[in-house]
Order: C-alpha cells, then sequence, then structure tokens
C-alpha cells in the first residue's frame, strides 16, 4: 500500500451576513452536548454556548486563550472541560435558568504562572469523576475530578524485571495522542511516538497490552467502538483496523479511498458501524464483522468528502457533507498520491443510516441550508463543514423520525452488541479427544483416590503417636504372626482330625491358638490398618458353628465318618461380658445297620451343661 500525501487548494467558507471576511472570527472544533442539545465552542479568549438554531445561549470570558484544534471535552452534567493555554479549564454552568457559568484551572500554573509543559490531550470519563490528561514528555495523569491525583504512568515501565512500551527508542519516546476511553471495557488506549498502542485500565497505571503498528506509521487515529472492537485507522497508507479489545490482535484490516487530514478520525454508531468520508467522494462504512458499504450521492469523480460525519443525537444516523468540484485531479508519484482540487461549486448534505442505507435526509447548498442560521448570531463567526454539520445534527428543524436518546442509552445499546466468542480448543481426531477426556478423568478418579487416602491413612492415631516407621514395623509384625498362627490352626486341625481318640489338649490349644487370631485381625483391620480407625466386626469362625440356643459348637469330621465336637458354654451373667468355656471332646463310631441300609445314622451332638 502506497503512501498518501494530500494536497487541497480549498477551504469551504459559508458566510450568511454582510460583514467583510476579516471581522469574522473562527470557532474551535464543537461539541455536541447530549444532554441539552446545545453546542459548545471556543473563540479566541471566550467561550459560548449555543442553541441548536444558532443562537447564544450564553458567553464566558476566559483569561487564557482557547487552542482551537481542540474540542471541548464533556465532564459530565453541567461540567465542560478546555484546554487554554497549555492549562485544563473546568467550565461549571449548572442547570438551565440557575446560577452564572465561571470557569477555573483545573491543571497547570495559576494566573500570571508561565505554563511550562504542553497539553496533548484528555478526556473525561462519563459519569465526570474522573479526567486523563496527557502531558508532552511527562506521562499520562489520572485526576479525581475533584483534583487530586489518583495515578499517572510514561510510556516506560517496568514489571517483573522487564521493559515494557518503547521497545526500540526509549529516549525520545513519549505519549503523543489524546487519550481514548472505551465507556463499555473500562480501558484507556494511548499510543506513543513510536507507533505503539498502549491499553490501560481506567483504575490502575498498568498496561494491559501494548500493540506495535510502526510497520504500518507511528501516526494513526484511535477511535473506541464501544462494542467489544477498537478502530486504528492510518491515514497515510488509507487502512482501517479492527483491534479486539481484550487482546490487542487485529480482526480485520480493510483499505479505505485517501484521507484529507492526518488526524482523520471515523465515528462508530449505536448499530456498531464504523464511517469515515475520503477524498475519492464516497463514504466508508464497515459492519462490525468488516462488510464493506460505499456511499455517494453526487459523482464521485468531481467531488470530496473533507471532513468527518457526525452521529445524530439517536446515534443510529450520520451525517456527512459531500462537495462538489469543478475540477479534481488524482495521480500517484512513487509512494506518494496527490489529489488536488479546484472551486467548489456546491455542497450536498446527506443524513443517513450506514446499517440499512435509508436516507431520512438530504438537502443542497446552496439552498435550503443557506438560510437556516442566516438570521442567527453564527452569521459572526466563520463556519466551515465542521461547524455546519455539527450544527445540522443538533438543529431540530430538520424533523427527522428517529428519536433522540441519552449518552446512557446509547451506550447500552452498543455496548450490548459485543459477544464473547466460543472458542473450540478441541480441534483433532474426534476419537483420540475422546480417549484423552477418558484418560484424563481416569487419571483425577485415581488422584482423588489418592488424596482421600493419604488424608484418611495420616489421620490415624496410631500413626500420630508412633510415628511411620514404628508404625509399619508393627504392622508387618501383627501380619507376620498371623500368617504363622494360620499355620499352626491348619496343623491343629490336621491332627485333630487325625485323632482317633478325644483329646482335650489339643483341642484346648486350637481355641487359645483361635482367640489369638481372631484378636490380630481386629488390630490389622482397625488400628493397624491403612484406612480409617474404627472397630472391626466380630470375625467368623474358622470351625464349622452350630449355633444351639445360647451355646456354640466346632465340629470336625475324618474320613472315616468319625464326628469331633468342640463344644462351648456361654455364661450368664448380668454383664454379658465374661464368659467360661466348657471343652469336651467325644468319639463316636458310626456303623451302618446293614448293607441293605440307604440312609445314615445322624450324627449326634451332645452338650455338657453350662457352669455357673
Amino acid at each position: 500500500m502506497t503512501l498518501l500525501l494530500f494536497f487541497l487548494v480549498l477551504v469551504l467558507v459559508a458566510t450568511f451576513s454582510s460583514f467583510s471576511v476579516s471581522s469574522y472570527r473562527w470557532l474551535s472544533k464543537p461539541l455536541l452536548g447530549d444532554d441539552d442539545g446545545r453546542i459548545y465552542a471556543c473563540s479566541h479568549s471566550n467561550f459560548f454556548a449555543f442553541e441548536s438554531n444558532g443562537t447564544i445561549a450564553w458567553t464566558l470570558h476566559l483569561d487564557y486563550k482557547c487552542n482551537l484544534g481542540n474540542a471541548p471535552v464533556r465532564g459530565g452534567h453541567g461540567k465542560v472541560y478546555l484546554i487554554a493555554d497549555n492549562r485544563i479549564l473546568v467550565i461549571k454552568y449548572g442547570s438551565i435558568g440557575g446560577s452564572e457559568p465561571e470557569a477555573e484551572v483545573f491543571f497547570g500554573p495559576r494566573p500570571g504562572q508561565p505554563a511550562e509543559a504542553e497539553i496533548i490531550g484528555l478526556s473525561v470519563s462519563t459519569s465526570g469523576s474522573t479526567v486523563y490528561i496527557n502531558v508532552k514528555n511527562r506521562g499520562l495523569f489520572a485526576y479525581h475530578s475533584h483534583g487530586s491525583l489518583l495515578w499517572s504512568v510514561g510510556p516506560v515501565l517496568y514489571q517483573f524485571g522487564y521493559r515494557q512500551g518503547c521497545r526500540k527508542n526509549i529516549s525520545d519516546c513519549y505519549f503523543d495522542s489524546s487519550p481514548v476511553l472505551d465507556q463499555c471495557e473500562a480501558s484507556i488506549y494511548i499510543s506513543n511516538t513510536e507507533g505503539e498502542l498502549y491499553c490501560l485500565s481506567i483504575r490502575s497505571r498498568y498496561f494491559r497490552w501494548i500493540q506495535d503498528f510502526s510497520s504500518l506509521d507511528k501516526n494513526f487515529t484511535i477511535t473506541p467502538g464501544n462494542n467489544g472492537h477498537l478502530y486504528v485507522t492510518v491515514p497515510t497508507k488509507a487502512l482501517v483496523l479492527a483491534l479486539d479489545v481484550f487482546s490487542g490482535n487485529v480482526l480485520w484490516q480493510r483499505s479505505i479511498g485517501p484521507l484529507s487530514k492526518v488526524d482523520s478520525a471515523p465515528i462508530v454508531d449505536s448499530n456498531g458501524w464504523i464511517s469515515i468520508g475520503s477524498l475519492d467522494g464516497f463514504l466508508y462504512s464497515f459492519s462490525p464483522n468488516g462488510v464493506l458499504k460505499k456511499f455517494s450521492r453526487m459523482n464521485a469523480e468531481n467531488s470530496m468528502i473533507q471532513v468527518g460525519p457526525f452521529l445524530d443525537c439517536s446515534g443510529f444516523a450520520v451525517y456527512s457533507s459531500q462537495i462538489e468540484m469543478e475540477g479534481k485531479v488524482s495521480h500517484t508519484t512513487g509512494e506518494y498520491t496527490l489529489v488536488s482540487a479546484i472551486r467548489p461549486k456546491g455542497a450536498l448534505f446527506t443524513m443517513l443510516v450506514p446499517a440499512t442505507g435509508s436516507i431520512y435526509w438530504s438537502e443542497r447548498y446552496p439552498g435550503h441550508v443557506s438560510t437556516l442560521f442566516s438570521e442567527s448570531d453564527l452569521s459572526r463567526f466563520v463556519m466551515n463543514e465542521e461547524t455546519l454539520l455539527a450544527f445540522l445534527a443538533a438543529s431540530t428543524e430538520i424533523g427527522t423520525p428517529l428519536q433522540c436518546r441519552t449518552i446512557g442509552q446509547k451506550l447500552a445499546s452498543s455496548c450490548s452488541q459485543e459477544r464473547t466468542k466460543l472458542v473450540s480448543i478441541y480441534t483433532g481426531n474426534e476419537r483420540t479427544i475422546v480417549l484423552f477426556l477418558f484418560f484424563e478423568s481416569s487419571l483425577m478418579l485415581v488422584l482423588i483416590g489418592l488424596v482421600r487416602f493419604c488424608c484418611t491413612f495420616w489421620a490415624k492415631k496410631k500413626l500420630k503417636n508412633q510415628g511411620l516407621g514404628s508404625f509399619l514395623d508393627k504392622r508387618c509384625s501383627l501380619q507376620l504372626k498371623k500368617k504363622a498362627l494360620d499355620r499352626t490352626i491348619t496343623e491343629l486341625e490336621q491332627k485333630a482330625a487325625e485323632e482317633t481318640a478325644m483329646n482335650s489338649e489339643v483341642f484346648e490349644k486350637l481355641g487359645d491358638t483361635v482367640r489369638e487370631r481372631e484378636h490380630i485381625e481386629r488390630k490389622l483391620s482397625s488400628s493397624y490398618s491403612l484406612g480409617r480407625d474404627r472397630t472391626g466386626s466380630q470375625p467368623k469362625p474358622m470351625l464349622p458353628v452350630h449355633q444351639m440356643g445360647r451355646r456354640k459348637s466346632y465340629s470336625f469330621e475324618d474320613a472315616k465318618q468319625k464326628m469331633v465336637t468342640e463344644l462351648h458354654t456361654l455364661s450368664d451373667t448380668s454383664s454379658g461380658e465374661s464368659s467360661t468355656e466348657e471343652e469336651a471332646c467325644m468319639v463316636e463310631d458310626m456303623e451302618s445297620s446293614s448293607t441293605e441300609a440307604t440312609a445314615q445314622t445322624p450324627v449326634v451332638h451332645l452338650d455338657s451343661p453350662s457352669s455357673e
């Protein structure tokens, strides 16, 4: 894309009285007051509040000379901030019919003191509670509306040992643009002399992100969309870029026609469409997704648009002016494109809605527009296209069907257009994704089980009292002892089964061994288990149990059809905690009654009476 150089030999001046041009006074860039429908502008050392019909509502004399290149800034209800002689003045005009307007120095040296620092620009939050001021070679300052400093920051910031900002040149780098506020995202945008764009929070001095556009150009304008987008216009490249406000990434980039000024900036309506006029005679409008619409009511070959459009009071329509020339020539020399035009023949003012393309009003100059403000106080001032468009946007005589809205309603409409994109992080093979999710879920379950086990294990009382080493040694010792008892019980059972006569010593030893093993099992399942401490349930005896009222018996039967019965009798003590055992052994030979008998004699269990 070639660089563009604009050479204009046209200044449109509309006069409405018989005074000579030398007697006219120039007005600064106008401010449209949405709360009262007035237009505010400054001329030399006077500040004016105009009604929408061009008459002066009130005038305030200032002790300082206005900066005609900067428009006044709205500062909440009844306040306007103004740059004059490198000072920030706050003008308080109150309500209609109230006290007289007054001006005071908000920032800068007091009367009689020279101004040492140059003020590049300022912005004010919607509520008017915070004022942001960019001072050349000093930085960005945030002040409370009462005058107290909240924070300040320069173009270079060191965080976590890293330098942020002014990456290519730190010596001559400073903020060189007016701070721009995104009311929906509570962000501030500002650029430096090296072509870097900064994003800050309105509440702190730290950078959210920095984007370097020096590869395009170091001079560009910033326009907040208040809809999740930030727009950057590069006049020398005739480019418009849409950025994501959260990351600063470029969403789309579009080319437009040549622009008239290096500070040309578009406007964004409540539908999210961005519009900017070009010297090729077209009004370029882009949707939030980058869809282009071009509007021209005249022959574009002999017309041009020199100033940016203005929003009407509804926020949906824009006012634009297209100048018809007797001749226009465009040619490219190297990297530069020159546009020259002579002798304007007239102008066409149009009100349209870019989103739909609907035209609600259109009027030529000279014509009815020439008489709208001919009898008003505007006849004493120089009227250029920008001033005339501002008064047309605020005029009530046009009679458009669109209803005016407040600033809050406009912001609510534009902020609601922001949509969070749902980005899928899984873009691979579906089967691989399912397997990965299954593996991830299984791993999470294992980790949850391990955490639960560790919490339960380390909460055991024995572990806390003895320590991990002693606990594990004791547990290992109990397990070895249990295995030894299991072998002993097996041997005693085999020995008891092989005995042909009753042996009380064997069964007594077997009972003691069984009880000892049960005691060890209770320890291993409770205080020395790997789980939580709990009282283990009474384990089932290894021997077969025959329940007879309050008595239990353990029986063994050998291969020779001999039955051995061990009897246990519980005492009838009231406490139920102690018991006595009596063991008796009986060997009974089972003989078959005859070879023809098919039934076998049943086993008889003899129980000895319990001892008291």
